[in-house]
């Protein structure tokens, strides 16, 4: 497994529970978090798939993420 990083717009717990079906399905449940008080709202990700699949669950539940 890896750990991946990403810059998001996930700003607040509404937002986490939002994103949060997607992420438990793309990379399972307790395999990710978001810092929402970091000020780039980071996305730390442990996964076997590639950065390009996280990025897509994260679009497909409304938000953006960029890997770092």
């Amino acid at each position: 497994m890896k750990t991946l990083q990403f810059k998001t717009n996930i700003k607040c717990g509404g937002c986490v529970a939002q994103v949060t079906p997607a992420l438990n399905e793309q990379a399972g449940k307790d395999h990710w978090s978001v810092d929402i008080n970091d000020p780039k709202k980071i996305l730390t990700v442990t996964t076997e798939q590639p950065a390009a699949a996280v990025i897509k669950a994260v679009k497909q539940a409304g938000f953006e993420a960029e890997e770092l």
